[in-house]
Formats: C-alpha cells, sequence, structure tokens
C-alpha cells in the first residue's frame, strides 16, 4: 500500500515531457497516484492528449527542493546547510523559471549537478546556471525520476497521434441546446 500523508489523496507527482529527442524536458503539471509507475500512466492519459510527446518523467513532489528568488533573498544563510563529511555525492537535475510569461510549462530541465545534498545541488546551480533573471529553482535528485523508455513510446503515445483532433466548433452543441429550449 503506498504511503499516505493525513489528506486522502495519493502522493502527488510532478510530470516532466520531452517533446522530441533532444528536446529539454518541461514540468506540465502533477498526478496524484500510489506509486511512480501509475503516476507515470496517469501522466500519459492526463498530459499526451494533443502534444507530441518523446518521453515522460515523473517525480514525487516531496523529494523536490523548490525555491523561489523571493525565499533564497530572504534567507541569505540559505547556501551554509551543514554537510556531514560522508555524505556521498549524487547527481540532482536542476529546472529552473526564467520567464513570468503564462505558459503549459512551469520550470525546464538546464543541465544537473553532483552535491551532497540538494542545497549544496541548488547553491551549484545558482552558480553554473545564472546567464539569466531565474524565477524559480527547482533540484530533483535523479535517482528520484522514473521515466518512459525509448522502446515504449510508440505504445505509450502513438495512439494520440492517431486520434483525430476536433476544434470545439465541430461539435454542434449550440444548436442542439437552442433546440432543447425551444422544447421547453
Amino acid at each position: 500500500m503506498a504511503e499516505r500523508g493525513s489528506d486522502t489523496q495519493w502522493p502527488r507527482f510532478e510530470v516532466f515531457q520531452q517533446a522530441r529527442e533532444g528536446a529539454p524536458f518541461a514540468n506540465v503539471g502533477s498526478v496524484h497516484a500510489p506509486d511512480a509507475e501509475l503516476a507515470l500512466q496517469n501522466a500519459r492519459d492526463v498530459f499526451v492528449r494533443r502534444p507530441q510527446t518523446h518521453r515522460l518523467w515523473v517525480a514525487p513532489a516531496r523529494v523536490i527542493l523548490m525555491k523561489t528568488a523571493e525565499e533564497l533573498e530572504a534567507d541569505a544563510a540559505w547556501r551554509e546547510a551543514p554537510v556531514t563529511a560522508d555524505a556521498p555525492e549524487k547527481v540532482y537535475f536542476i529546472f529552473r523559471k526564467t520567464s513570468q510569461r503564462r505558459s503549459m510549462t512551469y520550470v525546464r530541465h538546464i543541465g544537473a549537478v553532483k552535491a551532497a545534498t540538494p542545497v549544496q545541488a541548488l547553491a551549484e546551480a545558482v552558480e553554473q546556471f545564472n546567464d539569466k533573471p531565474v524565477y524559480v529553482w527547482w533540484v530533483v535528485p535523479a535517482e528520484a525520476i522514473v521515466a518512459t523508455r525509448d522502446e515504449d513510446a510508440k505504445s505509450m503515445f502513438g495512439p494520440a497521434h492517431e486520434k483525430e483532433y476536433r476544434m470545439p466548433t465541430a461539435y454542434p452543441t449550440r444548436t442542439m441546446m437552442e433546440e432543447v429550449r425551444k422544447e421547453e
């Protein structure tokens, strides 16, 4: 059975989508699921209905370090988190938001760093990826990500490409509603 919090919902997983091979992964939203494999299936059903998708990643939201620029500025001591001497380094994927423009994407993957803690990874990311103003930083442990495999792309995403897309105007709801009103 999946671990649950004090509420009645399953754990939340953040969803990252790669539109085509070589494109950056982008956060497109979240899903709730009892485990990562079902989160991946839910992510496919929710976020791959129309857009082109090459791969999906999901990660438990509870393991992601999320900080805004304002939070980092307000707490100058955030970089000074203690580290035990024998803490092993891990790979962390770095995501950032560099625009306040509204879009389906919240943060985009920009690279990876090795660090002993998420806070150290964030400090490294701020130093390494400071080529433009950043509004939000996300640090995701690479080991926490569950991903689709390239060989599963056809079965996972193929049906969405074959599905006919109709504009809302293709459905005669207005005419039908007028007929319903006339009958009343």
